[in-house]
């Protein structure tokens, strides 16, 4: 009889147990006879209704904030425990609460169609009105995604009427650290395509989202219903958590419409534009660095939703913001429900809210947060996760050293990468390999095709909108039908004279889609020229480029704007203003068939001018590809990109290396209206700009303005262009060691195209891209300007490692051979392009430029290169722009390198400029060097240096140094100028030093058989 009451007591729980399970099963769970906090609907909408929490209060004196849930969380998720609920506490510390609920979209009218964007501009519309009601700032908080919310509606604001914003949990770097540790490489794609395919037209229902949120966190789940189930007998110990218990279980889950979910996809997860900047909002470009107001960021300890990584990214992506963070030892629910946040979360929340009104202080839990603090992996220290308990199943038996650890790690990312490339690159290179004459290629057709596979994606962005595929392959067909009606066929050529924009870009991909060939013409004093070499009689313009196109054309098509200026101007005959064409009422011939341009067809003409000659550079549709594909495999360009385009359209880096490898590449391209630093630095954070293209200096301006700031550019990766100065690149590599520079060289006829893409050799032409033109160096005697041929084979002989030869471009496509064409070259009946240009090759195989044919100065030394002496000379700090040029009868020129001087810079002495030609042998070293009070740049901004030339042997002055015997640098007074003769050779030096490697004789053989170390080149 001992056993009876032990008996007794299991009877009873077994009793009890079943009584209270009962419960459950009839009602979902217990009643704790809790009621919800009091609030009343103040404002009705199909997005939302508005809730004002203890409406009896009227808050006098109180501060405000506005509170916004998940998409797949109720609203309620701010009330889930009567005393310990957010709404509650914030109340009693004075605040008034004010809650967004979006309902459930599937019980709402057109719920279910609702998109992302559909929600920022309601939350937008709730802080116009709330800030109405209340007459001051108001502070803006969401929880997880509804803090994502938060952090787009204060950035699409620009931070107006917002006081501060403040998340729990909410991921900015979504790609830094994924839920559950899922790498990017499996996410990114996976998102992709449930964006593209399958949200586009299903949804997700409330049980769906529940579920996913509880698989999250397996381990906890099933140990709380365990938990539940073994004290299903002690109601009393079951109540204070029920009411979380039965909103986590049951009744705190939503639908998400499908088209939100897709764009929350596509934007935050596959582009990661929180981070990057550039998303759009209602056809507005947008970026989390226009975000100005104070932001609190809760960070949870054991958060693997919102993990610690990704949460952070707020530092860097807002950084004009007062960033900070209060850790909370929960997880991801928990910062927001549960004793823990009723201890911590709110509380704080409260304080923080009360010290940036300046009603209290700092709270001690607020720090600011630093990028610094993101550490590696996800952000959840391995400690943390086993105090938590979340790590406990998953690391039990198994003990994996920090070292193992790193080096999966590293693997894991090297293979991404190099899978990542493999599939960008290869598809490219291969459909390259494959073109022949009769194929189907060109501009038109790419963005036809563009248009085809993802035409709702973006496309253009300028002036802070956005244009699709879809939005600019109509306006492109529009333009066709514009063209016909203005009687324009397949052939003609046609000039272009516009400024970069969508509208420019348009034209251009119109009259290839017409098969007739664009003409870019500059705004240059040689426009008369242009038109005469190019055939061109009609020009399509801007309205700001109207008076210039017809002075030189008799007939301008003017598209853009509709503005009365040209209203008034247009007769229909000289001038037409291409708006008032309807192209619904336009005819189509019946000739026209869209995209029509094979490979060997002409596709461009463009212009360039070598040593003050115009040269005409006709770009066939084979070459245009062979220029788009290679430098978007070179640059690795994908949709997750976006390429900032400074240069003009009319030169080979805007057309071709821009937009080009854009289109090829499928990015997104932002049109700029000129080089402005100020401007330069907003819209590189405000668009998301991961791709900056130049040409030559264009970038001085911007790394030397006063008030550049090297963090501001933290999203881009890459800049690409050509000529850019060996000064600008170091400082590149210097100031912006997360970005790389990506330096294409193409002949003034294209026949070849050579690229830096490794990047580490600063000043390197690289090697030609794949699939391009092969090319070679023949040996080359400048004293007589002739290839050098072997005395035994008859052949042309190579030039040997280090000798300065001429690059010759392997001529395979018979039909584009547009300069001189030698056959029989190395041997027999092999055909190859002289291009006119003299370069080296390093034991390496990367080529060097050393100058054009025509550029060669020769003296009485002998021969000196210009480019050499042109970038080292742009190493030197104080140094702005650099020409180098001869005067001077040939075989007794002067060599003269004249320089600018930076901004602020007063002035640069002997000793640095002997020091940035030290690589130079004394013979291959300027004659003079002159301070000139400024070296005007093109369009295009290269240097100009024909006036200089003019000027001839510059007098001498304080300013102006000549070279000695020995390659110092001495001022060049009257004295010494009377003194020296140009005519006769430098003598010997009396001190024997050994010769630099770049040192050349009169032959162009190098004059050291030591490795060659000149470190400067552009592009011509």
């Amino acid at each position: 009889m001992v056993g009876l009451p032990n008996v007794g007591g299991a009877v009873g729980r077994i009793v009890a147990t079943a009584q209270n399970g009962l419960e459950v099963i009839r009602l979902g769970g217990f009643d704790t006879g809790t009621e919800p906090a009091p609030y009343r609907v103040v404002e009705t909408e199909k997005m939302y209704r508005l809730r004002r929490y203890f409406p009896d209060d009227p808050g006098d004196g109180y501060s405000h904030v506005i509170l916004i849930p998940p998409m797949m969380v109720s609203a309620n998720v701010y009330d889930v425990t009567a005393d310990n609920g957010a709404v509650s506490i914030l109340h009693r510390h004075g605040i008034i609460p004010w809650v967004i609920d979006f309902g459930s979209p599937d019980h709402e009218e057109g719920g279910m169609e609702r998109t992302l964007t559909d929600h920022v501009l309601a939350i937008s519309r709730v802080v116009d009105l709330v800030h109405r009601v209340v007459g001051r700032d108001v502070h803006l908080g969401g929880y997880s995604q509804g803090g994502m919310f938060a952090y787009q509606t204060a950035a699409y604001r620009r931070s107006e009427g917002i006081a501060s914003v403040v998340t729990y949990g909410s991921p900015v770097d979504v790609l830094a650290a994924l839920p559950l540790g899922v790498p990017a490489s499996l996410a990114v794609p996976g998102a992709e395509l449930l964006a593209d395919k399958v949200f586009t037209h299903l949804w997700i229902p409330s049980w769906l989202a529940r579920t996913g949120f509880q698989l999250a966190d397996p381990v906890k789940t099933a140990r709380s219903r365990v938990d539940f189930l073994r004290k299903l007998h002690d109601r009393d110990a079951l109540l204070p958590r029920e009411d979380q218990r039965r909103f986590i279980e049951q009744e705190g889950w939503v639908a998400w419409s499908g088209p939100a979910v897709a764009e929350l996809l596509k934007q935050f997860v596959v582009h990661n534009r929180m981070v990057s900047g550039g998303f759009v909002i209602d056809g507005d470009i947008v970026s989390m660095t226009e975000i100005t107001s104070p932001v609190l960021a809760f960070v949870g300890e054991t958060d693997d939703i919102g993990q610690p990584l990704a949460v952070r990214g707020i530092a860097s992506a807002a950084p004009d913001a007062d960033v900070f963070e209060t850790v909370v030892p929960a997880g991801h629910f928990g910062l927001v429900v549960g004793s823990t946040a009723g201890r911590l979360s709110w509380p704080t929340t409260a304080e923080w809210i009360r010290w940036r009104d300046g009603e209290g202080d700092q709270p001690d839990t607020v720090a600011p947060m630093s990028p610094d603090r993101e550490g590696r992996g996800s952000g959840i220290s391995w400690s943390d996760r086993l105090t938590y308990g979340v790590g406990q199943v998953a690391g039990a038996g198994t003990v994996i050293t920090k070292e193992i650890v790193g080096a999966v790690d590293t693997l894991q990312r090297t293979t991404r990468a190099v899978a990542s490339e493999s599939v960008r690159t290869v598809p490219r290179l291969f459909r390259l390999g494959q073109i022949q004459p009769s194929t189907r290629i060109s501009l038109g057709k790419l963005m036809s095709e563009n248009n085809r596979r993802s035409g709702d994606a973006e496309l253009f962005l300028f002036e802070n909108r956005v244009l699709t595929h879809e939005q600019v392959n109509t306006r492109i067909d529009n333009v066709v039908a514009g063209l016909i009606e203005c009687g324009i066929r397949p052939g003609e050529h046609l000039g272009v004279m516009m400024d970069p924009r969508p509208s420019a870009l348009v034209v251009i991909a119109a009259l290839s889609r017409l098969g007739a060939v664009a003409v870019l013409l500059s705004t240059a004093d040689d426009l008369d020229e242009m038109m005469t070499e190019s055939e061109t009689r009609v020009v399509v313009a801007d309205p700001d480029h109207l008076e210039i196109a017809a002075a030189v054309s008799d007939r301008v098509l003017v598209l853009g704007g509709g503005e009365q200026r040209v209203i008034d101007r247009a007769d229909g005959i000289h001038v037409v203003d291409m708006e008032q064409i309807d192209p619904a009422q336009v005819r189509l011939p019946a000739w026209y068939r869209p995209d029509p341009g094979l490979a060997g067809d002409l596709a461009f003409i463009l212009f360039t001018r070598v040593q003050g000659r115009l040269t005409r550079w006709s770009v066939t549709n084979h070459r245009f590809a062979m220029s788009a594909f290679g430098a978007a495999a070179a640059a690795g360009l994908s949709t997750h990109d976006t390429v900032y385009c400074l240069p003009p359209l009319h030169h080979a880096s805007g057309l071709l290396t821009t937009l080009g490898a854009t289109v090829a590449g499928r990015s997104r391209i932002a049109l700029s209206r000129g080089v402005d630093p100020e401007r330069f630095q907003t819209e590189v954070r405000r668009y998301g700009v991961t791709v900056v293209s130049y040409t030559w200096s264009m970038l001085s301006d911007v790394l030397h303005a006063p008030g550049f700031d090297p963090a501001q550019l933290s999203s881009v990766r890459l800049f690409m262009g050509s000529g850019l100065p060996t000064g600008l690149w170091a400082e590149i590599d210097r100031e912006l060691p997360n970005a790389k520079v990506l330096e294409f060289f193409a002949t003034a006829d294209g026949s070849a195209i050579l690229s830096n893409i490794d990047g580490s050799k600063i000043g390197a032409m690289g090697r030609p891209l794949p699939e391009t033109n092969a090319v070679d160096l023949a040996a080359y005697r400048p004293d007589v300007r002739q290839l050098e041929v072997d005395a035994d084979s008859g052949f042309v002989r190579r030039a040997e490692i280090n000798e300065v030869g001429m690059l010759m471009a392997h001529a395979g496509q018979r039909y584009e051979a547009g300069g001189r064409v030698l056959r029989d070259v190395f041997r027999p009946r092999d055909r190859w392009e002289v291009s006119g240009l003299l370069f080296r090759r390093d034991h390496e195989g990367d080529l060097w430029f050393m100058g054009s044919e025509a550029a060669v100065i020769e003296t009485s030394d002998g021969v000196v290169y210009p480019e050499p002496i042109r970038q080292a000379l742009s190493r030197v700090p104080s140094v702005d722009q650099v020409i180098v040029f001869g005067v001077g009868e040939h075989g007794a020129q002067v060599a003269v390198a004249a320089i600018t001087l930076r901004e602020g810079a007063t002035s640069t002495t002997p000793t640095q400029l002997r020091i940035a030609l030290g690589e130079l042998a004394a013979i291959q070293r300027p004659h003079l060097i002159t301070v000139v009070g400024s070296i005007p740049v093109s369009e295009s901004y290269r240097p100009l240096g024909s006036e200089l030339v003019r000027r001839g042997v510059p007098r001498p002055g304080p300013r102006t140094w000549y070279r000695d015997s020995e390659g110092r640098y001495r001022r060049y007074t009257k004295s010494a100028a009377e003194s020296i003769d140009w005519s006769r050779p430098t003598p010997e030096p009396v001190a024997v030093r050994p010769a630099p490697a770049a040192s050349h004789n009169a032959t162009g053989r190098s004059g050291s058989k030591q490795p060659v170390t000149v470190v400067d080149a552009v592009a011509e």
